[in-house]
């Protein structure tokens, strides 16, 4: 066949498909098999909608989402002597003995839905801009078999802490012993970096802190508002009260330890090396009922990863500045500690006509997967399933108008009213 009569035929059949109607037929079909399955599809569906998504996913309500703002505040005073520790780990314990408080370990003091606690720290006093040897901890610093090669003058080190002068000079360790290392701009003396303690944090009484976290909430589309804080409460309550998951589940005020105890963790361990935490709000609410009964619920979770094999934990650094005799000093702290990320979720819902007439829309229109579903069973399954497959389907062709007489089966038809079978 010729490359234009097939194109012609394929366009041929292409319309003819575009062109086509189907109509519905009802065919009635007396099966008990199938009447049962038919009936237990839609009783399926009607369940599905009525107690699923009408009853238990509550679709007869209009949900908003909720609104949240968090301030927290710390208390707990701790004082820490580790001069005679068995695990130190540096000579000079000067800066570590002293007392504690909120400002010296809440940093910084404000944070948005969050709030930092320090439990251990390296903290390096006197740093003044100068010269002096880099940490020989730091690539590339070593200078002891080739200090040509090793510091050229201008390069800054690396990760390290400051710009290399060119020399080659001594670096001494806090035991005492030496090495060579390249001379850098800095602020100096470099950090030694390496907690006090071994395996244990300076401030782990920080445990025993507390934070108070006010949270308020609302929904705007049904003009409802809440704090997590009862209206009933007194500055007495606030005082004692210690939040207790079965104890005492509504109480705003959280010790540390409780906090990290319910995630699963240790709190000693996340106190050395630091971690982030998560506190979770839940303000899932239901206004139907007594608003009074819409109240928070709190859940813990640690969100770092604990068992990363580098840069483990959480830390950073920071300085405290000052002048002696129109000199610039420091003192820098490399702080580790717990990051408390707050984190608040809540849907309320309240009742309202059009979501249910929706989902009721939808479930009725489910109720046809029973018809499709019986189709399928009668038509390809049954064992009479092509007879019953003849009857649903009928084919007509099309009949020319010129040529169609709906009374040409009556052979006594003369005029244009026809006349009933056995009439005269």
């Amino acid at each position: 066949m010729p490359f234009t009569e097939t194109v012609q035929s394929w366009g041929k059949i292409a319309i003819d498909s575009a062109l086509e109607y189907d109509t519905p037929k009802v065919v009635h079909i007396k099966s008990k098999k199938v009447g049962f399955i038919n009936r237990l599809i839609q009783i399926g569906v009607i369940v599905y909608v009525v107690v699923w998504a009408i009853i238990l996913q509550k679709g007869y309500q209009e949900t908003d989402e909720v609104i949240s703002a968090v301030t927290t505040k710390l208390k707990g005073v701790a004082y820490t002597n580790i001069t005679n520790h068995p695990n130190l780990n540096i000579e000079d314990v000067t800066p570590y003995n002293r007392i504690w408080d909120p400002v010296d370990y809440v940093i910084p003091p404000m944070m948005d839905n969050a709030f930092f606690v320090m439990t251990n720290m390296v903290i390096t006093p006197e740093q003044s801009r100068g010269r002096c040897a880099e940490d020989p901890l730091m690539y590339g610093v070593r200078c002891e078999d080739n200090p040509d090669l090793n510091c050229v003058k201008g390069d800054p080190v690396p990760n390290g802490n400051g710009v290399k002068t060119g020399d080659c000079v001594t670096y001494i360790f806090p035991n005492g012993s030496k090495t060579k290392t390249c001379e850098i701009e800095a602020w100096c003396p470099v950090e030694y970096d390496e907690t006090p303690l071994q395996n244990e944090a300076v401030l782990a009484a920080a445990r025993n802190f507390t934070v108070l976290i006010k949270n308020s909430v609302s929904y705007r589309k049904f003009n409802f508002e809440k704090r997590n804080i009862a209206e009933s409460a007194n500055k007495s309550y606030l005082t004692t009260c210690r939040y207790s998951t079965h104890a005492n589940p509504f109480c705003p005020v959280f010790r540390l330890e409780d906090i990290v105890a319910e995630t699963g963790e240790d709190f000693e361990r996340i106190a050395y090396q630091g971690g982030v935490v998560g506190i979770f709000i839940n303000w899932d609410c239901n206004l139907d009922k007594n608003w009074d009964d819409c109240r928070p619920q709190y859940s813990f979770r640690r969100l770092d990863n604990k068992e990363a094999k580098i840069a483990k934990g959480y830390n950073f650094r920071f300085g405290h500045f000052y002048v002696i005799n129109d000199t610039d000093y420091r003192t820098l702290t490399k702080a580790y500690g717990i990051l408390f990320e707050v984190i608040v979720t809540g849907t309320a819902g309240k009742f309202n006509f059009i979501p249910l007439t929706t989902n009721l829309g939808a479930g009725l229109a489910l109720l046809s997967i029973a018809t499709v579903m019986c189709d399928i069973i009668t038509f390809y399954i049954l064992r009479k399933g092509t007879y019953y497959k003849s009857k649903k389907y009928l084919y007509v062709e099309n009949v020319d108008s010129d040529e169609y007489n709906p009374y040409r089966r009556f052979p006594d038809a003369a005029t244009s009213e026809p006349q009933t079978p056995g009439t005269k």
